[in-house]
């Protein structure tokens, strides 16, 4: 089905205050995309961390005025929510099958086929990052770029398989208790974050906590049964034609999994940024961390924040009309090495 301009509502109020909600079938199910911007602009697909959302995911960085007038300038963002995950969303019918992660690799692909966008760029945390990443692997003339936070690449260690195997025990039979709330904050947030917030409670936590609370623990079930039975991308990853752009958190628990797959994508379009004394969801703890490399990743593809240089919000999204060199390292301001970025934390 394509995508008409009649099918979604935009306006300045909606691009500031909201978007429009979109339920689109797939031939593995519902899912809601929310859409944000002008649709004749070229397309930022994110996908959020397990048992999150875009509000959830991605507030902390859109909320940043500086990445907002960058972003939104430039694209029309596309928020994909895994299935059951949207806010509001309804217990996902127990009649229906368990999906794999490249049921919802595809699932994509169908939800770029509804709106007629052809070659997309990803943001995606953890395990949206490895979704996203599987994504570009199978259809790789859809993907202009991707920018991963605390990126999966490899199947589960017996450590991670055997605690998922807890968390999702947990989920199945006593639902989204205070357990597995306290375990996904300890996946997402830093150790200094995660002790603050028990002592003065932190906003973002706090805020955490209450989206947790909206999630149904069987739709959550249900994606962590398809991440804890992913199969490794490793050798996949050097023949992804894409450039690439990693954040982490160097008190992620899956720091070294974003370094294992640095060291596997072709280092001659991949960057890696160590975020210091952060978790894994550098979207919402320290976002601001994130707005020069960013800056220097999109000028590569010719995009910039409209108070800086003066360009058109519909030039073309594509490495084709770039300069060979600007597909180096050196050209998005970051080394291969990892960049120390410290960021105070105020709470």
């Amino acid at each position: 089905m394509g995508y008409s301009s009649d099918s979604v509502s935009v306006d300045m109020e909606g691009i500031s205050f909201g978007g429009k909600e979109h339920r689109i079938q797939t031939c593995h199910g519902s899912v809601s995309v929310a859409v944000y911007g002008y649709p004749d602009k070229p397309a930022l697909v994110t996908y959020p961390d397990l048992a999150l959302n875009y509000v959830s995911c991605f507030q902390g960085l859109f909320s940043c005025p500086e990445a907002y007038s960058l972003l939104l300038h430039n694209f029309c963002i596309y928020h994909i929510s895994p299935p059951g995950h949207e806010l509001g969303a309804a217990e996902i019918s127990p009649d229906k099958s368990l999906l794999s992660v490249d049921d919802l690799a595809d699932q994509i692909a169908e939800v770029l086929d509804f709106f007629g966008l052809g070659a997309v760029m990803c943001l995606g945390v953890t395990s949206g990052a490895y979704v996203l990443t599987l994504f570009a692997m199978k259809y790789r003339k859809r993907v202009l770029g991707l920018i991963l936070v605390s990126p999966l690449c490899k199947e589960p260690s017996w450590t991670e398989w055997l605690y998922n195997k807890v968390l999702s025990n947990l989920l199945y039979f006593y639902g989204m208790c205070g357990v597995v709330k306290e375990l996904l904050i300890k996946r997402y947030f830093s150790k200094e974050v995660y002790g603050l917030a028990q002592v003065s409670g932190s906003d973002i936590v706090q805020a955490c906590r209450r989206s947790l609370e909206e999630r149904q623990s069987s739709n959550v079930w249900r994606f962590l049964e398809a991440i804890n039975g992913r199969p490794d991308l490793t050798n996949g990853l050097r023949k992804l034609q894409c450039r690439s752009l990693i954040f982490v958190g160097d008190n992620s628990p899956f720091h070294s999994e974003a370094l294992h797959m640095t060291s596997n994508l072709d280092r001659r379009y991949s960057a890696l940024v160590e975020v210091q004394a952060c978790g894994s969801m550098v979207t919402e703890e320290q976002p601001h961390a994130m707005l020069i490399p960013l800056e220097y990743f999109l000028m590569g593809y010719g995009l910039y924040r409209p108070s800086q240089v003066s360009v058109s919000p519909r030039s073309p999204l594509s490495p084709s009309c770039i300069a060979p060199e600007l597909l180096s390292p050196e050209s998005m301001g970051l080394k291969l090495k990892p960049i120390k970025t410290r960021i105070s934390l105020q709470v």
